[in-house]
């Protein structure tokens, strides 16, 4: 972990807008088990984006919540649902914060930024439309990554582009325009994004774990969930 970086986010803490604005006096907020443990889960339920679409509402209507949320640093079997996540060493280690709820939420800015780069990855299981902001505080440099967002959001779009901090410059996707996923946000936070542009990966392999997880800190320094 770049304690550098987690130091400056810690050190701001007060300071972030959020990113997705929650009432803590109306809106009710339940976290989302998307590991083995949760046998709700099954193959068949992740592989039709309708039925696990229809699963996550059902568990926010039973539970009078507003949104969900699915843990950093999360073993998850979600990601048998696309070949994009498979390989040699399977990738299932999330890497981000997601908040599930309702597609067309709007997503603010935490701190100003710049574009860094935006792109559509429309594979089944992507990020879909994506957009990435590159920040400074106290001379630390790092990205902030949301992913499964309106494809209307990339129009107008462009690299450099100023955004301001609380300014709504994105929202909740629907599945065609999202990746194929229940409607949410993946927020990332990244120290050092490489060559990557509008993509960078949300999930890695349990044997590069300590490679990732070092160089994207807990996103919820950002979200204060």
């Amino acid at each position: 972990m770049n304690q550098t970086l987690v130091f400056t986010l810690q050190k701001y803490k007060q300071t972030y807008h959020p990113v997705v604005k929650i009432d803590t006096e109306k809106d009710k907020i339940i976290p989302f088990d998307f590991t083995a443990a949760n046998k709700e889960i099954s193959p068949e339920l992740i592989a039709d984006t309708s039925k696990f679409s229809a699963w996550v509402n059902e568990k926010l209507k039973t539970e009078k919540a507003t949104f969900g949320i699915g843990g950093y640093n999360e073993n998850r079997t979600l990601y048998s649902r696309s070949n994009l996540f498979s390989g040699v060493q399977a990738r299932t280690l999330h890497l981000g914060v997601d908040i599930w709820g309702v597609a067309g939420t709007p997503v603010h800015a935490p701190i100003g930024g710049m574009v860094h780069s935006f792109a559509f990855n429309d594979n089944f299981g992507d990020y879909g439309a994506t957009i990435i902001l590159q920040h400074n505080l106290d001379t630390t440099s790092f990205y902030t990554l949301y992913g499964h967002l309106s494809l209307a959001d990339l129009t107008g779009m462009r690299v450099g582009k100023f955004v301001t901090r609380g300014e709504v410059f994105a929202h909740f996707g629907e599945p065609k325009e999202n990746g194929n996923w229940p409607p949410h946000l993946h927020f990332q936070v990244i120290e050092d994004i490489g060559l990557y542009m509008g993509d960078y990966p949300g999930v890695c392999s349990i044997k590069e774990a300590g490679k990732y997880l070092k160089n994207c800190p807990d996103a919820n320094l950002m979200l204060n969930l």
